[in-house]
């Protein structure tokens, strides 16, 4: 399949773990919310020449090897679409197998994809291709929007969508996915805008009372962030949130009980990453529930999709 044939589509990546099944159910879910086809793809990470010269010396036949790992990666794409046809049944499904390191495999695709989804810390029964440092590395560099499902270890859930803004324009394209998601899914959705109060915050995050005098510039500043898109999507209950403290602690606190939490990512310089740290990151590799990374993309990068 020729990567431009993944144009629209959700693309999950599988590794045959029951982490990457929870990817394969909420990504068939989403496509089939969307009426788009959803692409299970796995990679078989090529031997680079210094491996296959070693492999060659001890005996080893490295040409049956990848066979053989091509092979396993047929079944593990064969149990993945039977897996979304189960729970989809309607659900167009097409399987993609190729010879790169996961990492490229899913940026390459991320291209060309509405969506990209994969599961966090899968151990695969081929070795572990989809660990949280791919899930990171994906999110992290993808040309298109990125849900993690992470395993749920703490709360029910079941309190909708979480999204943050800090009201600039780099906040835009999370807020439309997360606007998006909650109204194909029906869920309810919260936006916070998290502001630093040196007075009343020394660590974490607290939410602010909505009475809460002397905050109307605050206030203002994020229901302007969501008017035109309560317009768009008039069928989502939103709730506006004042938050003090940073905005990755009131996202991992939120993870307890929401089903996905929505970050925004846009390309920084490496000494402002090492100096001030990276949200999104942290969210995805800490958060107890799904996490939706959602890039901003410069006007001249944004790749076209349908």
């Amino acid at each position: 399949m020729d990567n431009t044939d993944l144009a629209g589509s959700i693309v999950v990546g599988v590794d045959g773990s029951s982490g990457a099944m929870g990817a394969v159910e909420w990504a068939a879910r989403q496509a089939a919310l969307e009426r788009r086809p959803l692409v299970v793809l796995h990679s078989v990470g090529l031997l680079d020449s210094g491996a296959t010269y070693w492999l060659d010396r001890a005996g080893i036949d490295h040409g049956r090897l990848l066979a053989e790992l091509a092979t396993a990666g047929h079944t593990i794409l064969e149990e993945a679409a039977g897996h979304a046809l189960r729970a989809e049944p309607a659900l167009e499904v097409r399987q993609v197998l190729r010879h790169v390191d996961p990492r490229q495999a899913l940026l390459q695709a991320s291209l060309h994809a509405r969506l990209v989804v994969l599961g966090s810390r899968g151990r695969g029964p081929v070795g572990s291709l989809l660990l949280g440092s791919v899930s990171v590395s994906v999110s992290k560099h993808a040309s298109c929007p990125v849900v993690v499902i992470r395993p749920r270890e703490t709360g029910p859930g079941g309190a909708g969508v979480m999204v943050a803004t800090d009201g600039t324009e780099r906040s835009a394209p999370a807020l439309e996915f997360a606007f998006r998601i909650a109204s194909f899914r029906a869920e309810p959705l919260t936006v916070t805008h998290c502001f630093w109060d040196s007075v009343k915050v020394s660590e974490g995050a607290s939410d602010v009372p909505d009475d809460e005098p002397g905050l109307e510039d605050k206030r203002a500043l994020l229901a302007e962030s969501v008017a035109g898109l309560r317009e768009e999507f008039p069928d989502v209950q939103v709730r506006l949130q004042l938050t003090r403290g940073f905005a990755d602690h009131r996202l991992l606190q939120a993870s307890a009980d929401m089903d996905l939490v929505v970050v925004g990512s846009h390309r920084v310089g490496l000494l402002t990453e090492v100096v001030y740290g990276s949200l999104a990151p942290t969210v995805v590799e800490h958060a107890h529930c799904a996490v939706a990374v959602v890039p901003f993309l410069e006007p001249a990068a944004a790749p076209s999709t349908t």
